[in-house]
């Protein structure tokens, strides 16, 4: 077998992703007619567009390939552009090819994902609920949410970031800093939402990396206490291990980082230096299923579990997130987003099984689901 073409199909998934975002997918086809999906979606305007011309730029050196040698391809798409940096787009652009090949082989053999990858560690993949919360503004609005969004649909553990304040600021560092009104309003929304989930439910918090030092310290120990958060995730910008190190050694709440580190590489200072409770790679952005599950083993090694990123990408990011996840023991949540589910499965040729707080792979081969094509022409940007 051997690979004969590459296409990608960049969608415009409406307003659940914010202005100027897409999704990409990508179509890897054989010679001997057998095709796999995978999904090479970023975040951030225009970032789609820039994966899709390198999925472009990469395929000539893909064709007449053999798609079952996953390994060796990903290492091959990783080193295409390394003089420009290999993580980010590079690690996108390999994740989108690398989940089809696995889809291949999968579709080829007979046999899920999650079979090629070791059989099943479990039969469902527990969720965490994300994008619960749109037109919520103030605290009795989350806890209205909270009751009837979240509870309503069976889940135990909810994400969001209660700090409205730093909306303006989400895609940039200003000074890292929060007014005392914004702190307050960022209390009180967690506090209100306990009160309604009750203290058997696990409340994540995500910083987004918003916060220096000081203020992350701060905000972390307050909301433990409070409110006994579940996780304190990306206290501080991505670029500094030094500064997760300080909030690390001065904080009581767990800490959670992840999404924006690519490849195992990047996590090589998570664990050595012992900086955090939880991992949170995402599937796309850190290199597919194969580099997702090297990540997870490096975890394992650490007892530290791993809770696969998702928001705001599309429906094949978080299954083949579930593939890898059946796979691993040091699983702890599966991220997704509540808000997205009609439009990812308008996407799918059947519905995803998502029910109670869990995802349900169907068992077929490959990744179990095709894509589409008719709502993806439909939705080309």
């Amino acid at each position: 077998m051997k690979i004969s073409g590459i296409k990608t199909f960049e969608i415009n998934p409406g307003e659940i992703v914010g202005p100027g975002r897409t999704w990409l997918f990508v179509r890897v086809d054989t010679d001997e007619g057998i095709s796999g999906w995978g999904e090479a979606t970023n975040s951030g305007a225009g970032s789609n567009t820039l994966i899709k011309t390198a999925i472009e730029l990469i395929t000539p050196d893909l064709l007449g390939e053999d798609p079952a040698d996953i390994e060796r391809l990903w290492h091959l798409m990783f080193r295409r552009f390394s003089y420009l940096g290999s993580r980010g787009l590079p690690t996108a652009m390999t994740a989108g090819i690398d989940i089809a090949l696995w889809d291949i082989k999968g579709k080829a053999t007979g046999s899920p994902v999650y079979d090629l990858l070791g059989g099943r560690f479990r039969d469902e993949v527990r969720l965490y609920a994300n994008s619960w919360f749109e037109g919520c503004e103030s605290p009795e609005d989350y806890a209205r949410a909270a009751r009837e969004r979240v509870l309503a649909e069976g889940h135990t553990a909810l994400k969001l970031d209660p700090f409205r304040e730093m909306t303006a600021t989400h895609h940039m560092f200003s000074d890292g800093q929060i007014s005392a009104a914004g702190e307050q309003e960022g209390y009180d929304i967690v506090a209100a939402i306990r009160e309604v989930v009750g203290p058997g439910h696990e409340i994540l918090i995500d910083a987004h990396g918003h916060f220096n030092v000081p203020t992350s310290i701060r905000l972390a120990n307050n909301l433990f206490e409070q409110s006994n958060i579940a996780w304190f995730e990306e206290p501080v910008p991505p670029e500094s291990f030094d500064a997760l190190k300080q909030v690390r050694e001065n904080t009581n709440a767990p800490l959670c980082v992840g999404e924006r580190l690519f490849t195992r590489y990047d996590f090589v200072p998570l664990f050595r230096d012992r900086l955090v409770d939880y991992v949170m790679p995402d599937t796309v952005w850190s290199g597919g299923i194969s580099e997702i599950k090297r990540i997870a083993a490096m975890a394992e090694a650490h007892y530290i579990p791993i809770s696969p990123h998702a928001v705001p990408s599309g429906p094949l990011s978080l299954i083949a997130s579930a593939h890898a996840m059946t796979s691993v023991p040091n699983f702890y949540r599966q991220e997704h987003g509540m808000r997205a589910i009609p439009i990812q499965n308008s996407l799918l040729s059947e519905p995803m099984d998502i029910a109670n707080g869990v995802i349900a792979l169907n068992g077929k081969p490959g990744l179990g689901y095709e894509m589409n094509e008719e709502e993806l022409h439909a939705r080309a940007t």
